[in-house]
């Protein structure tokens, strides 16, 4: 049975990634720790209450005795470290809670597997691994031609992106240095059920099904690769179990689109199949976003050839199944507007 240490487990792509283990394989135990702070809650994880090959922790990933006593307790093959704050606008106001969560806590996961699947100078259990979950942002902005390879240099343009590349270094670095068996995915914009609604497509949607106004940056037309969250995790999976060990994987779904565009679409299906009353007077231009990259794009051949992973899910077939699943769970929706899943503790 392999045991899977998941952190930020009841955030956006966790819960996703949860899901997904735990629908491929049978054998094997979830160990989901999440500090439950705005953007991860239990009310994701409900349907999961019962099941045996999960178990739910609250712990902070910085917090070193809380951590250490999960790997003292199950034996851990792997970390698959979600847990970050990332939010742009967020860490524009406070960089420092990024730097807390973001860095200190990779550095304190990677210690503490370093520490218990160590067996000898520089060498490891056999089949253990540190996969870290990371972004596209941290190779900052494209002009309107070209894509991130993964020989792209670091060039972080917001706090929050920048705390993405520090952790990303000191990935590679304990890679490097002890040859600690790691992994780290750089993914493009993801989409799909669970998603906070600060984000994107989830705040357009709830604004749009309230007859708020749509906020756009600028004119709109800042362009974003969408990658629906199950293809992720799909291709998380394929790093941890095939990846070559010390290897950086781009994961990007080759759906480029400008964020105005995505607007419109969201506009369009809900005045379809919601309210006819929804349309294109309720979107508002504001002041564009300080440092705001104009587009990203990834190459993710290298995944292809190596792994055989591609994004399966159409961009009109995605969005159009993650703007049902959010008309289809009404109820998710209002808890997490009103806040009332903050006080669900435990599953």
């Amino acid at each position: 049975m392999k045991t899977y240490l998941i952190t930020g487990g009841a955030g956006f792509i966790g819960t996703n990634f949860v899901y997904y283990l735990l629908k491929k394989y049978q054998d094997i135990c979830i160990v989901n720790v999440d500090a439950l702070t705005y953007a991860g809650n239990l009310e994701n994880l409900r349907a999961l209450r019962g099941d045996p090959r999960h178990r739910f922790v609250r712990a902070d990933i910085c917090d070193t005795e809380a951590m250490e006593s999960l790997f003292q307790k199950y034996d851990v093959q792997y970390v698959v470290n979600f847990a970050a704050e990332s939010h742009v606008d967020r860490s524009i106001a406070d960089p420092s809670i990024f730097v807390k969560t973001n860095v200190e806590g990779t550095v304190n996961l990677l210690n503490l597997a370093k520490k218990y699947w160590t067996i000898g100078e520089d060498i490891y259990r056999e089949g253990v691994k540190y996969l870290q979950v990371s972004t596209d942002e941290v190779y900052g902005s494209l002009g309107e031609t070209g894509y991130f390879t993964e020989e792209t240099p670091l060039c972080p343009h917001s706090p929050y992106s920048a705390s993405k590349t520090a952790a990303d270094c000191f990935v590679k670095a304990y890679g490097d240095t002890y040859r600690f068996p790691v992994n780290i995915t750089r993914c493009s914009n993801n989409y799909g059920p669970y998603q906070f609604p600060e984000k994107l497509i989830p705040l357009m949607i709830t604004h749009a099904l309230q007859h708020k106004k749509l906020p756009i940056y600028g004119d709109g037309m800042n362009v974003r690769d969408w990658l629906y969250v199950e293809d992720h995790c799909k291709a998380i999976d394929m790093v941890l179990t095939n990846g070559s060990v010390g290897e950086i994987y781009n994961v990007g779904g080759h759906n480029e689109r400008p964020n105005l565009f995505i607007v419109q679409e969201i506009l369009q299906y809900l005045h379809t199949h919601a309210d006819a009353q929804i349309g294109e007077d309720l979107i508002e231009y504001v002041a564009d976003r300080k440092g705001h990259d104009r587009r990203y794009g990834i190459d993710p051949a290298k995944i292809k050839e190596e792994l055989g992973w591609y994004p399966e899910t159409k961009f009109e077939d995605g969005i159009r199944r993650t703007m049902q699943w959010y008309l289809d769970h009404p109820d998710w929706m209002e808890r997490i507007a009103d806040g009332s899943y903050r006080g669900l503790t435990a599953l």
